[in-house]
Formats: structure tokens, sequence, C-alpha cells
């Protein structure tokens, strides 16, 4: 039967959807929303009856054990903070380490009768607490009823009662609520949300239990307590070396380290596992793929935000981001991993920072860094895209790997630089330094790409007229010359080349690299011949703004002359190895004597190089050239860093604990050219808060002393450290030791 009084008009095309679109929840999936927040306050019911209310409502509560008072024993100078080695921390709260007893006091309305009265010491986190994830834990006084943590009375005193709780050592890292519940015949009766009750539990490499469990105390007290770090860079074979407060005990850090987590909506579940940890925070402190902590910028303009060598510390960066919730401009290698390393020493997680010197950005996985020569011998700029790091940063974090096979726990490479994806987002690590060193790159997580920073190949290829190419030379020691970190306890410089790989030429090396081919790691493997002429180019200490002279070295070791079209050329380069500008290109021929040596000597002006260099001031030097008797290639690669002036820093002393002293900044511009929009940081750990002054003009030669009152509020050895950044002058640093007396 059909609708005479209607006609309908077919359509392919369904109706077009008006309005906003639908909210995407959990609904339908969860019961509750995933819980990922630590600032989220749960709420819990002061009083909870059993049953049903009778004909007069619930019958009162009153008559049975009542609490008074809660002393969370929290003071930095009791025992809590004292043996948790949590008294450093600027906080009015209790911190704690899991898998360690600590100790709560508990004042009740009368004298506590074990065997009638019955209480418990409630601890949660997050958003919606539940014992089976271990968000709700509840810690009971007797030995016979217990949950996943430990709890005993230690001592009764009149109304008093100390008790003693054990966080299980694998328990989630945060901040918990703690509330005290007292079982009546009626119902639970419990204390009201008081804040000063909240406490934090970290990370402790001092429990055996624990996954980040170091033993070695001297490591523990670097690795974790230390706050004063050094962070090397430079060149190979001028290694320079920069201050830095890691500031982990610092007012607001803890906070901010924990709101790094919330702001990645990391499972509250997850946060007692190390492994998980650290991998979400090395996506989370660049802002690449989630607005994380810090905003890369290798372009040297950096007028909307702090210029990297600008910065003394972490703090100012992690509360800057805590506070405005907008990621901090601007950050280089080095600020990640010394920004990350606050990030795992605040949480009890062993960290450093090392530097590689010489590494390889490997994006295929090839384990070769390519440079093109066309067939005279000259590099081919256009051609040659890959670049070696005149060094890079990453941070070492100690921990157990549970998920890999035994022998690869321990120090692990995180790195929160962005150069390449991991599952989706910009992160590496942690990677094993076992699995790296012994070429067992198939381990997760990112093992392959570490493997090619410290391994990967230098090869020159020349490529003739008809585009094809041919490799003339394999350099296979240049990359991962030298890995160094901060020599614990000292303000030395410690060699851990050998803890990523086997000695160069070594059977084991070469045992390594074809365990890493067979899991899909490509090397060169051609050997050309090598050439019969050595090009050797001196190391150098030149200052900004010096004119120098390089020689060249050729040395003929055979028993014929030797005739060799050079090419020079000098370039202004990032320390990421990326070239600003050429400012120097010379093409002499060499003839050189059976077994004879000859030196070229090359002028460098500085009026050529000033205007091109960027905040690093370093110069690449290349020298490339083919034999015309042989067709060999001969080369040799030299960075120069040029060294700037320093600050000069005084301190009046002798120190005292909360007795105030000056500290002095003095510096005397040594160019002929005035110094415009400069900016003078300066911060000491423990004993100054984070500082800065700006001076819009520093005319040539002129100088500047600025003056600062501080306090310090602890006694030791510590430093103050401070650096001068204006556009045409970065990388201007100082330090001086201080020591404080109570």
């Amino acid at each position: 039967m059909t609708d005479q009084g209607s006609t309908a008009t077919p359509s392919s095309a369904p109706p077009v959807p008006t309005g906003p679109p639908p909210k995407v929840t959990n609904r339908g999936r969860t019961t509750v929303p995933i819980d990922s927040s630590n600032s989220d306050t749960p709420e819990i019911p002061e009083f909870e009856f059993f049953g049903v209310p009778g004909p007069r409502g619930y019958p009162p509560m009153t008559g049975y054990l009542d609490i008074w008072d809660v002393d969370m024993i929290k003071r930095p100078d009791e025992s809590n903070k004292m043996s948790h080695r949590t008294m450093l921390f600027n906080s009015d709260y209790l911190i704690v380490r899991r898998g360690q007893e600590f100790q709560v006091k508990v004042t009740f309305n009368r004298p506590y009768k074990p065997a009638e009265d019955q209480f418990a010491l409630e601890f949660v986190i997050g958003s919606s607490p539940q014992f089976s994830k271990g968000t709700y834990i509840p810690v009971f006084p007797t030995t016979d009823r217990q949950s996943t943590w430990g709890g005993r009375i230690i001592n009764t005193s009149d109304n008093m009662v100390t008790m003693g709780i054990t966080p299980s050592a694998s328990c989630i890292v945060g901040k918990y609520h703690m509330y005290v519940a007292v079982l009546t015949p009626h119902g639970i009766r419990r204390t009201r949300r008081d804040t000063s009750r909240d406490l934090y539990i970290l990370f402790n490499p001092w429990a055996r239990d624990d996954a980040v469990f170091l033993d070695n105390e001297e490591e523990r007290e670097e690795c974790v307590m230390t706050e004063m770090g050094i962070i090397y860079h430079g060149a190979f074979d001028d290694v320079s070396e920069r201050n830095w407060n890691y500031g982990q005990f610092n007012y607001g850090v803890l906070d901010a380290c924990l709101y790094i987590m919330d702001r990645a909506e990391m499972p509250i579940t997850n946060r007692g596992d190390p492994i998980k940890v650290t991998r979400k925070a090395s996506a989370m402190l660049n802002s690449r793929d989630d607005d994380g902590v810090l905003v890369g910028n290798w372009s040297g303009d950096y007028t909307y935000g702090v210029a990297p060598t600008s910065w003394t510390g972490s703090t100012d960066i992690l509360l800057s981001y805590a506070s405005s919730k907008m990621p901090v401009c601007y950050a280089q290698c080095w600020v990640y991993a010394a920004v990350f390393n606050s990030f795992l020493r605040c949480l009890g997680i062993p960290s450093r920072v090392v530097t590689n010197f010489y590494s390889a950005h490997d994006n295929d996985g090839n384990l070769r860094t390519d440079i093109i020569l066309d067939d005279n011998g000259r590099i081919d700029r256009n051609r040659t895209k890959d670049s070696i790091w005149n060094y890079h940063c990453w941070n070492e974090c100690y921990m157990s790997r549970p998920d890999l096979p035994p022998g690869f726990g321990g120090w692990q490479v995180v790195d929160a630089t962005p150069q390449e994806t991991s599952d989706g987002m910009y992160r590496c690590g942690p990677a094993s330094v076992q699995a790296i060193k012994h070429g067992q790159i198939c381990f997760p997580f990112d093992a392959a790409f570490v493997f090619a920073e410290v391994n990967s190949d230098v090869v020159f290829y020349s490529r003739n007229k008809d585009g094809t190419m041919a490799p003339v030379k394999v350099n296979r020691t240049h990359v991962g010359r030298m890995v160094l970190t901060k020599t614990p306890g000292d303000f030395t410089r410690r060699d851990i080349t050998e803890q990523y790989k086997f000695a160069e030429g070594s059977t084991e090396e070469r045992t390594v690299l074809e365990k890493a081919e067979e899991y899909g790691c490509k090397r060169e493997k051609s050997s050309p011949p090598l050439s019969d002429v050595d090009l050797t180019l001196p190391t150098l200490e030149v200052a900004v703004g010096d004119d120098f002279e390089m020689n060249l070295e050729f040395v003929n070791h055979s028993d014929q002359r030797r005739t060799i079209d050079i090419y020079i050329s000098g370039s202004v380069v990032y320390y990421t190895g990326v070239t600003s500008a050429e400012f120097l290109f010379r093409d002499p021929t060499v003839t050189i004597g059976p077994h004879k040596s000859v030196k070229e000597l090359v002028t460098v002006e500085a009026k050529n190089y000033m205007k091109h260099l960027v905040e690093q001031a370093n110069l690449n030097f290349i020298v490339t050239g083919k034999i015309k008797e042989t067709g060999q290639i001969v080369s040799a690669m030299k960075v120069v860093t040029l060294h700037n002036p320093k600050l000069d820093i005084k301190v009046s002393g002798p120190g005292k604990v909360n007795e105030e002293m000056m500290v002095t900044v003095e510096f005397t511009n040594p160019f002929t050219f005035s110094l415009d929009g400069v900016y003078i940081r300066m911060e000491g750990p423990g004993i100054m808060p984070p500082k800065s002054k700006y001076y819009s003009l520093i005319t040539a030669g002129s100088s500047l002393t600025w003056s600062e009152f501080f306090t310090p509020q602890r006694a030791g050895r510590s430093r103050m450290i401070a650096t001068l950044d204006c556009p045409a002058l970065r990388q201007v640093y100082g330090q001086v030791s201080v020591d404080i007396e109570l």
C-alpha cells in the first residue's frame, strides 16, 4: 500500500550532521575514567555506616575510640626524612621512599586497647582509589591482618600510638592522602580531609627490592642526592665544561615533576614502574607531540624566549612549566638532558648526564654517515646531507629490566632531545647500555638508534660524472670517540666509553658489529685501499675574535713522489654539525717527495668568521684531495671551538648558614663592538635561588659589575654559577666554589 499524497526523492548520500561533535568519553568501555591525575582529590566520607538507618536514624558514634591528633613526623631534622634521605627537600610535607619503613604518631581520646579497638591508616592516590589497583591501601597495626604495605605498632604511650608503615617496594610513586579510620560496631569513623597529612612516596635506590636499587653508595650519593652537575661539551680534543644546578630539592620542583606525568595523562597505576615513567617522561620533556616541557630551537634566533646557552639550572624551567601550563622556550640537547636529570633525581631514580663526542644522527639505521666528493676529491655540499654532532648529551638512569634477558639491567639510555620518533612520539629509551655494547639492538627501547650514535662509520664517496658513486675511504673510528660523565663525588670528568663499545679493532668489536648486522643494521662492507699519504690537522686553542694559523701536515709513506690537489674548506657550524656559512676556501696543489713530509700553512682571519658565528662558536675544517698518481683520497676533519671570555665571580666569606653574604659578577667586553640585549643569570644550589639582570648595552671595552645579597640555607660545599648571554655572544659563564659552615 502506498501513500498517494506524498513523494520521496531517493538519495545515495547520508544526511550531513549538524551541531557540535559528540563528546568522546570512556562510557561503554570502562565503568570509570582511567585515573591519570595525581592532583585530583578523592571524596572519602568521614562516616561510613553499616546497614540502613533505624527508626531514629543512624546511632551516634560517641563512646568509641576517637582520633584527636596525627603527627606525620615531617620536619627535615626528624627521623622520617633523615632515614629516607629526603631532608634536603624544601617542602612542608612528609617525603619518604618506598620499600622502607616510616613512622606516624596518632593520638586518641583514650589509651589504645589492642584487644578491643581496631583502626587503620588509609593511603589513597588519584581520583578513584581502588584496592585492586593499588590506589587505596589500608595499613593495619596487627601482623595477622596485612595488606600490600606493612604495618606495625612501634610504641604506645598514654593515648599516643607510634605506627610504622612500610610501603611496597613496587608501589605507585606520587602524592598520597592519608586518613586514620576507626572501626565501631555501627560503621567506620575517619579523619577529615587534611592536606597537612599528605605525603609523597618516591623511588628508593637504597631498597634492595626496588627496581631502581643501586648497590653503590658513592654512585647513589652522586646520582640521586647531588644537585650540582657538570655537563661536558665542545670538541673531542678540546673539552669544555658547563656547571648546572639540577635543583631537584628546590621548592615546587617535586610537584612540577608530578604535574609532568599528569599532563601526559599517564595512568596512575603505571607510575611505580621506572621503565614506563622514564619512557613517558622522555616524550614529555620536549614539546613536539604533547605540549611538553621544553621547545627545541637550533636557529640562533631566541627572540621570544631564553637562549639555551643562558640557562643556569632546571628550577626556573620546571616551575615555569608547572605554573604557566605552557612549554618553555628554548632548549638544545644539554638543556633537555639537564632538566630530564632533575626530573629523574627528584623522583629517586639514579641518573646522570653523559656526553658522546662525535655523535652520529642515523635516521635510516645503516650505520653510515655519507660524505660525497666530486670526481676531483672536493666535498659536494649539495649532496652531503648527513651530519655528525660535535657532541650530544643524553641521560643514563639505573634500573632493573625484567622485560629483558638477565644481564641487561643497570644503566639505561634515555634521551628527551627530539631527533626521531619512537612508537609515534619523539622520545628515546630506556635502552640498555649493556645491550648497546653487545650489539643486542633488537631489545626495546631504541637500542639500535643509540648504537648508531656511537658506532657509525664515516664513508667518503666519489661521485662520477655519470652519477654513480663508489666508496673511496671509510673511517670507522671517528664516531663515538669518547663518552664522558661527571666523576661521583668530584668535579672531574669520567670516561665511560668502554661501557658503550669494545676497543676499536678488537675481536669483541667485530663480533658486536656482526651481531648488530643480524638485527638489520647495514654497514659499509667495502674496504678501499688506504692512502699512502697521511694528513693531520693540528689541535688549536683559539679565543673568539683572534686571527690564527693552522699547519696541515702531509706525510708520504711511499717510495715515489706524490702530487695532490687539495681542497681546504672552513665553515662556521652549529654543534650539530650543520653548516651555517663557509668562510674560507683554498685549493693548493701539494707535492711531496718519497718518505718526506710537507706542511701547508693556512691563515684564518677573524674578520672572515666573526660575522658568521653562531652560539657555540664552532669552526669546522674539512680537507680533502685526490692523489694524481694513484687516484687515492686523502681527507681530514677538525672542529675548532673558539673560547669565549669568562665571567669573574667573587663571593664574600667565610659563609655561615642563615648569615647574609654577597656575590659579585664582573665582565669586561673585550671586543671592538658593543654588546646589545645582555642577560646575566646566577644561582647556587642551597645558597641562592635563580636571579637574572638585563643590560641593554655594554659598549666596546667597558665593564659591568652586578652584586647580589643572599642567605645560605644549608652547610657544605656548593658553587655559585653565572651565565652571560646576548645575540652577539653566547656561552659565556663562570663559577666559584663556596664553603658554608653551620
